[in-house]
């Protein structure tokens, strides 16, 4: 089926005199009459009535019009989308995070791309490590910030922002009074640890490893903020990145650790090798480049 007749159907259903339709598509009536005819063959059924030398639509037209300027819409729409996914300007971000950027780098940087490219849009996922890391690779989502570093080959990665790992304890541990602490200092002390998927946990078994502490672990949870509060609470110690201004549990204590290893590496992961969108690329970029920290 000829998408032109279909439009021209459509002009003509709205501006029933042939010679006046075929004025407002820059046509001629005999060409907009054959145009009509090839249409109604092709449907097997006549459109429009003859009435006074008028065009009116019958039952049949009723319903082809309907559903051409439905799919009209759709064929217009699909174009203006592609037109949208090769523009830089344009197109949705699909994002995930983890949890605990979800309050200061997650928000920045799409603060600081939104500064330069305003209608770009984004999709937001919140999920831990390993969850992140299927997420992208599965194409659900596009980019991720999260660490450590995935061990999957198929995925990228590029470190943006590097944590300092502090010991926290409560405010009467006997440690409390120290400016800096090794993890071997903790050696004989209760942890509170994240679930062994998630990728702080990692790092602080392998930290731990290190230093040969075997840890007797009395909590594990989902959530950095819940460590923090019961190690506040004086139920163990726990190892979290250091954090930001204000959001500190007040009853507790952030104890820098000296170990090498001692590090939180941030980092934006995606799928490589996989066709991408120009805001896609653009937005990447604008991370890995470090703009975002200039606005």
């Amino acid at each position: 089926m000829n998408l032109e007749d279909v439009a021209w159907f459509v002009a003509l259903a709205e501006t029933p005199h042939m010679t006046q339709a075929a004025q407002r598509l820059n046509t001629t009536q005999p060409t907009l009459s054959r145009s009509l005819a090839r249409l109604e063959h092709e449907i097997g059924a006549p459109l429009f009535d003859r009435v006074n030398r008028r065009l009116r639509l019958n039952p049949s037209g009723e319903v082809f019009l309907r559903h051409a300027r439905r799919s009209l819409l759709e064929l217009r729409a699909a174009t203006e989308h592609i037109h949208a996914l090769r523009d830089p300007e344009h197109g949705t971000v699909r994002l995930g995070f983890l949890h605990s950027v979800a309050t200061w780098l997650a928000p920045e940087l799409i603060r600081a791309f939104r500064a330069r490219a305003p209608r770009v849009q984004f999709a937001l996922t919140q999920a831990a490590t390993y969850e992140l890391e299927a997420l992208v690779a599965d194409g659900v989502v596009d980019l991720a910030v999260t660490g450590p570093r995935p061990a999957d080959e198929d995925l990228a990665w590029h470190t943006i922002h590097t944590e300092q790992l502090c010991l926290v304890v409560p405010r009467d541990h006997r440690l409390a009074g120290h400016d800096r602490v090794g993890i071997a200092e903790a050696t004989g002390e209760p942890f509170v640890m994240l679930g062994p998927d998630f990728g702080l946990r990692r790092l602080t078994d392998d930290l731990l490893s290190r230093a040969g502490v075997e840890p007797e672990v009395a909590f594990e949870t989902a959530e950095i903020a819940t460590m923090e509060s019961l190690a506040a609470a004086g139920l163990g110690v726990t190892v979290v990145p250091r954090p930001r201004p204000h959001r500190a549990d007040p009853n507790a204590v952030y104890l820098p650790l000296t170990d090498d290893a001692a590090q939180r590496a941030l980092g934006l992961v995606w799928r490589a090798g996989q066709p991408e969108s120009p805001v896609l690329r653009r937005f990447r970029a604008f991370v890995l480049a470090q703009e975002w920290r200039a606005l």
